[in-house]
């Protein structure tokens, strides 16, 4: 059950960021959809692919496509109340990447992976979707900035399986791991804390 719910919310929360992305860039209705689904279903579809789990999951179960189409359908009519807030489209993809790294991570569980492996298999179920939406409107992916973002999958997917080895609830760790990448990753946004640039002059 709350598997399922949070793949949901992953699901509107990853559209509603694609929908942001693509208005702001003037696209079509068909533009926004494509935009909305290519972010919401990208990195789960990567991640079905490495692990064998063919046809993928979205492709099996129209419920993805239903979710999304009522997302994009809410966010247009809704779009004037969304972009009141300032950092929507931030706040959407934050928490997209917290519930999709947990998806990713429970999908390498249960395909019997390794933890580190499980752990970058929810990393790039997290960010895959935002890379094929920022390549598609023509942006330089957020993974690849000095943005903190893939390292909170990782550092959350840590700490996942670091209260997994404690006999508690097995709900705690999903929803501890959650909250600590959203917070993270906003705490490193406020305090504006950023991976070292390699450039040189």
């Amino acid at each position: 059950m709350l598997y399922s719910l949070i793949d949901i919310l992953g699901t509107i929360a990853f559209a509603i960021s694609g929908v942001l992305v693509a208005m702001d860039k003037r696209l079509d209705v068909f533009g926004v959809f494509i935009i909305a689904f290519v972010t919401a279903v990208g990195g789960g579809t990567l991640r079905d692919v490495l692990i064998g789990n063919t046809p993928v999951g979205w492709m099996t179960q129209p419920n993805y496509t239903i979710i999304i189409i009522v997302t994009v359908i809410f966010s247009i009519v809704f779009a004037g109340r969304l972009k009141h807030f300032r950092k929507s489209l931030f706040l959407f993809d934050t928490i997209g990447i917290g519930l999709y790294t947990m998806i990713g991570i429970q999908k390498g569980l249960d395909a019997g992976l390794l933890p580190i492996m499980c752990i970058a298999l929810g990393t790039m179920t997290a960010c895959f979707g935002g890379v094929i939406r920022d390549i598609l409107c023509n942006e330089i992916p957020v993974i690849f900035r000095r943005e903190i973002y893939a390292t909170v999958c990782i550092l959350g997917g840590g700490i996942y399986f670091l209260i997994l080895q404690f006999p508690v609830n097995p709900d705690i760790p999903y929803i501890t791991g959650i909250i600590c990448i959203i917070v993270l990753r906003l705490l490193a946004v406020k305090f504006k804390i950023a991976l070292p640039s390699i450039y040189r002059k």
